[in-house]
């Protein structure tokens, strides 16, 4: 399938008025075509079901410098998938797309499929680590939004509460992290992490809560009982 081929797909999609609101929501200077996040699913579902791996990755790429809203959320949507074989090439791409974050919806559909190669293969956290000291803040964020996976789990192997404690230290090195989105994610980490392991989620508030801005700390502990 050729860029254009998979735009004339999208575009035939675009719900007239839409654009304008999408756009000023999402803060976007790109430009928004105004295609509802159903059909988004389900035409990147179309495309999984009858391309190739490489073939994939290929338009997912190509999507991606299109520099559109649409196509490049298509293109995160394109790649998730828990069972994507080989997905090297996957996860080089969405390794390559994190600097280019500039706003929530793209970053976290990537990193929705950035956390399914994540699980599939865990060393890959050593790549996701470095993302933790960059100056790019969407790039720090992306290193706590990725590794989401990590507060669902009721029974953790010492592996996983291993990942668990590291993610957490990174969330530490956060708190005095005066952006919001940086804030908002240290929130969203614990707030999901308290569901499933609430002493360790009352540790963190103990010990850095005070250093949190006030609507970060009430968010994360809010379903602590």
């Amino acid at each position: 399938m050729t860029l254009e081929e998979a735009l004339n797909q999208l575009r035939a999609r675009i719900e007239p008025g839409r654009a304008e609101g999408q756009a000023k929501y999402h803060k976007q200077t790109r430009p928004v075509l105004g295609i509802p996040n159903p059909a988004l699913n389900e035409i990147s579902k179309t495309w999984r079901q009858t391309l190739s791996v490489p073939e994939r990755v290929a338009l997912a790429d190509q999507l991606w410098k299109a520099d559109i809203f649409e196509a490049r959320i298509a293109a995160a949507k394109l790649l998730t998938q828990a069972r994507l074989r080989p997905d090297e090439a996957a996860w080089t791409l969405i390794q390559s797309w994190v600097p280019d974050f500039d706003s929530w919806a793209i970053a976290d559909h990537v990193c929705m499929a950035g956390q399914k190669r994540l699980l599939a293969d865990p060393a890959r956290i050593e790549d996701v680590e470095a993302w933790t000291r960059s100056d790019h803040m969407w790039t720090r964020r992306a290193a706590l939004v990725i590794t989401l996976p990590w507060t669902k789990q009721n029974h953790p192997k010492p592996a996983d509460l291993a990942i668990r404690d590291r993610v957490l230290g990174w969330a530490a090195a956060y708190v005095d992290d005066p952006e919001w989105f940086i804030q908002k994610a240290v929130a969203w980490w614990l707030r999901d992490l308290s569901k499933h392991d609430p002493d360790r989620t009352r540790a963190f508030l103990a010990r850095y809560g005070d250093r949190m801005k006030p609507f970060a700390r009430k968010e994360a502990a809010r379903h602590l009982p």
